[in-house]
């Protein structure tokens, strides 16, 4: 938010300085907390973060069924600390899928507000369900408003969102208008008005949307950012006061970022979360690499053996939600892939992620049973080879991969050669190549789009 975001006020007649509602109050109180923390030394941040979490394991080990038997009376508070942490048992996705009910507290603090259910997509083929509260809705909010904050938006211009829409009087191609930029931000302070569309809603269409909506925000997943901004540089199409493009739910490259700027002249900014624990890491505000939220979670990346990654490193992610005593998430494994980042000459004090990676199917599988992150090379050149609006490649063998395509007509045979080239020397391997071409490579679930998936069982560690 900029220094001169206009406060709403609760209280007639007074608009300067402004009188917050109770929750807006609440909502500021902790955001001041928020920014008064960051600025702490990464082992300050650490200590406060498991002062919370010896209260959080106290709990579960005493009112969640899962817990009774996992912790007990193991790890009582004076035995946790970062040197204990790792003896800990990890929470599978699988367990929190089979077994969510026993996840779930029998005695959950009544101060914490009404209870309800929040499901993943399932786009994995796993849906997972926890209970959230009125508290972890406060707090998904206030990350939200440090993430505004952070980047200075300017809350009075028009939001322009592009997701999957649930609802079929949601789909439709005029969008749903909104007064304000959503809960987080609406009792807090005067934005200007919002716009929804369904992501499943055609390239040329949106940007159609865009011209006539003018929006200072855009929010949406990469791969339609991506689609986007081509379908604009190729028509010669400019974004008149666009101020900066928002993403998340998929992991975006520089390639994007580049994009981005030679189409509209804007930044792009990411964010990472999840359902189940809303806000994990947001982008660094002069930096394209994460903070982690280590006020929500604790955000732990191991190797295959458990030790915590050194700088540099990709490893699993496990987080333990510090706020929900509805459903204690505690070293949970939510089934993606980061990279540990060196401390941020920001000065934040908040651990730094340097890229998100994905999930454990977007790893690649060579014959010889090595797992790696496949290289899938920049958008320009791909887009020199054919007019491919989509590709998504699916490992369906260890030597054979089927690349998905959506585009306007098929592939002629000099460029099906020159695309297998460039396939194949991203991958590392002359895997066989077979081409098919669809509608539509968006998963139904959540409109995201997954650009490389295997169907390989694991056979060896991640080198």
């Amino acid at each position: 938010m900029k220094p001169d975001t206009a406060y709403r006020s609760a209280l007639p007649h007074l608009t300067w300085p402004a009188f917050p509602a109770p929750m807006a109050a609440n909502k500021l109180a902790l955001l001041f907390q928020l920014e008064q923390n960051q600025w702490r030394t990464p082992a300050e941040i650490a200590s406060a973060q498991f002062d919370q979490i010896r209260q959080l394991v106290s709990f579960a080990a005493t009112s969640v069924p899962h817990y009774r038997q996992t912790l007990g009376d193991r790890f009582p508070p004076e035995r946790i600390n970062a040197d204990t942490w790792h003896e800990v048992p990890v929470l599978s996705r699988k367990t929190l899928h089979e077994a969510a009910g026993s996840l779930k507290s029998d005695s959950i603090p009544q101060a914490h507000g009404k209870t309800f259910p929040i499901s993943t997509s399932g786009s994995t083929g796993m849906v997972v369900e926890v209970l959230g509260t009125d508290l972890t809705t406060l707090f998904w909010q206030v990350f939200c408003l440090r993430d505004h904050l952070w980047h200075r938006r300017d809350l009075r211009e028009k939001l322009c969102v592009v997701r999957y829409q649930r609802g079929p009087a949601l789909k439709g191609p005029a969008g749903t208008q909104a007064a304000g930029w959503g809960p987080a931000t609406d009792d807090v302070a005067v934005t200007g008005p919002s716009v929804n569309y369904d992501i499943l809603l055609g390239v040329a269409h949106l940007v159609e949307r865009l011209i006539a909506d003018r929006p200072g925000y855009l929010l949406c997943h990469p791969s339609m950012v991506m689609g986007l901004a081509r379908h604009c540089l190729a028509h010669g199409i400019s974004l008149p006061g666009l101020q900066e493009v928002r993403t998340l739910g998929e992991s975006p490259d520089d390639a994007l970022r580049e994009t981005c700027r030679t189409a509209w002249n804007v930044p792009m900014v990411d964010m990472y979360s999840c359902q189940e624990a809303g806000y994990l890491a947001l982008q660094c505000p002069d930096h394209p690499h994460y903070h982690v939220q280590a006020e929500n979670v604790l955000l732990e990346v191991v190797d295959e053996h458990g030790h915590a990654c050194a700088p540099g490193e990709v490893g699993r992610v496990l987080i333990t939600c510090l706020n929900n005593f509805a459903t204690p998430l505690i070293r949970y494994e939510i089934g993606d892939f980061a990279e540990v980042g060196e401390p941020c000459s920001c000065g934040r004090g908040l651990p730094v992620l340097k890229r998100i990676m994905g999930r454990y199917r977007n790893l690649l599988t060579l014959p010889n049973g090595t797992r790696l992150w496949p290289r899938l090379g920049y958008e320009s050149k791909l887009q020199a080879i054919a007019p491919i609006e989509l590709m998504q490649m699916i490992q369906t063998s260890l030597d054979e991969i089927q690349v998905r395509l959506v585009m306007a007509r098929a592939l002629d045979e000099s460029e099906i050669r020159n695309l297998t080239t460039f396939i194949q020397g991203n991958l590392g391997y002359p895997f066989r190549l077979r081409f098919d071409y669809v509608d539509s490579i968006r998963n139904s679930a959540n409109g995201k789009i997954e650009q490389f998936i295997s169907l390989i069982e694991p056979v060896a560690a991640i080198p």
